[in-house]
């Protein structure tokens, strides 16, 4: 038997005080959950039909939700689901020969999920299906570089992230170490090339354009990227963006760039540390589509602070306007790493608020371009209890972006922060991290190859 105690909240205002519990009770037959506030008590019982640790833990967030729900009254997109991954369900169902309507069924009872839900993250399923059919999951593998550099960081990030100004003179010595982890790359995977390339950070194009193309012109010559299906390069910031970095990209083979502006409001922008304004963004999606690129990506944040649906709508229609082929379209996730915690705090005459209607208009607009949702994934602390959804139009879906996500293909990551992912034929997954610090990171270069080295060293033999 287990209690816990909460505090009961309704409409974002404490309780009177009247002590209120959940009280679980777990038999050999059923799960129950009562709640109990000062006279009142409200049951929920459900019958164990499997030993299966699961399934136990299922039954009892089950009921706990419903009590929970019922009190509120209220319910959450979601249901009970956690995890980053909720079109990973129906994708596993579907190459198990399941159809629809019993991934429906499934998910509707275990995880309780809204239909619209269901329905989104099986369309997404089965788009992800197509895209990935002809990929090489078992040989194949995708390379990350990350850039560990911004301009600023924003309010929001907690990636791993520093000024580039304070590391000019360290750029150099990074590259170099890169450099290291690249050689070792090629050594690990003898006569295979990556499927897809993706450098992101961070923001790659705070580097000089001499950098990137020292940098990518290296990656050119180690490796055969005549069958590369993807390269693309994260340039999220506008304050990062110049015509001859554009035109460094355009000529090394990069497919794919992203303009990343999160909103199209100024007041945001300089509420959220960015140090541009919303014509700069303008012009460098007239610079990028200038140097020729035609897959070019935008991301929006939806439950900035002080935003509401109004902002939203005016941050889509400026969108329209631009054209992107892609929008990613981001559900707040407020993070311990990032200041925004702290910031919400110390000004809360300002909100992080994300509704059904936000989200409907931001997934509106993005349809109303010719996109359509091929990718998702969900954050803790999310506003809203939502989630992140790519959209594309036909032919500019993020490749890389659905492999990171279903882990179908091993990803071998270089740099501060990042972390390398091998997906054995078996499915088993095991991981090894390179240290955040960019410092620790050069100091401890040989011990980040040596994991490297265990993870994938078996490849050859």
């Amino acid at each position: 038997e287990e209690e816990l105690n909460i505090e009961l909240v309704e409409d974002g205002k404490e309780s009177t005080g009247v002590p209120s519990f959940y009280d679980v009770v777990l038999s050999s037959s059923t799960v129950s959950c009562s709640h109990v506030c000062g006279e009142v008590k409200l049951k929920k019982e459900e019958e164990l039909y499997s030993p299966d640790k699961g399934a136990i833990k299922d039954a009892m967030k089950r009921c706990i939700y419903e009590c929970a729900s019922e009190i509120s009254g209220k319910s959450l997109p979601w249901g009970t689901l956690t995890g980053i991954r909720p079109a990973k369900i129906p994708m596993l169902m579907l190459d198990k020969g399941s159809d629809d309507e019993e991934i429906r069924k499934y998910m509707k009872y275990r995880y309780l999920v809204s239909d619209e839900k269901i329905g989104l993250s099986t369309q997404i399923a089965h788009r992800e299906r197509e895209i990935l059919k002809d990929i090489d999951a078992t040989d194949g593998y995708s390379l990350y570089i990350g850039i560990p550099f911004c301009p600023t960081t924003c309010l929001y990030c907690s990636f791993t992230s520093y000024p580039i100004s304070a590391w000019k003179d360290k750029v150099d010595d990074y590259i170099g170490c890169l450099k290291k982890e690249i050689d070792l790359v090629l050594d690990l995977y003898k006569g295979r090339s990556p499927g897809t390339i993706y450098m992101g950070g961070g923001t790659p194009t705070t580097l000089e354009p001499d950098k990137l193309w020292d940098l990518i012109g290296y990656l050119r010559h180690k490796f055969d990227l005549s069958g590369l299906l993807e390269f693309t390069v994260e340039a999220g910031r506008p304050d990062s963006i110049t015509i001859d970095k554009l035109a460094v990209l355009k000529e090394m083979g990069v497919t794919r760039i992203s303009i990343n502006p999160q909103t199209m409001n100024d007041e945001t922008l300089k509420i959220i540390g960015r140090r541009h304004t919303t014509e700069d963004i303008r012009n460098s999606f007239r610079m990028a589509r200038d140097a020729g690129f035609d897959n070019i990506n935008t991301d929006m944040i939806l439950g900035l602070p002080g935003e509401d649906l109004s902002h939203v709508r005016h941050t889509m229609e400026e969108l329209k306007l631009l054209k992107p082929d892609s929008i990613t379209i981001h559900s707040m996730a407020i993070k311990r790493a990032a200041g925004m915690a702290e910031y919400l705090k110390e000004h809360g005459e300002l909100k992080s608020i994300n509704t059904p209607d936000m989200l409907k208009c931001a997934c509106d607009g993005a349809e109303s371009l010719n996109m359509v949702p091929y990718y998702m994934y969900r954050q803790k602390n999310m506003t809203g209890n939502y989630e992140n959804v790519g959209y594309a139009r036909e032919g500019c879906f993020g490749i890389y972006n659905i492999l990171i996500m279903e882990e179908v293909q091993s990803i071998i990551a270089c740099g501060a922060g990042t972390v390398s992912k091998r997906v054995y034929e078996d499915g088993l997954i095991e991981r090894c991290d390179n240290v955040k610090d960019v410092s620790l990171y050069m100091e401890r270069l040989d011990e980040m190859l040596e994991r490297k080295r265990k993870l994938f060293g078996s490849l050859n033999t």
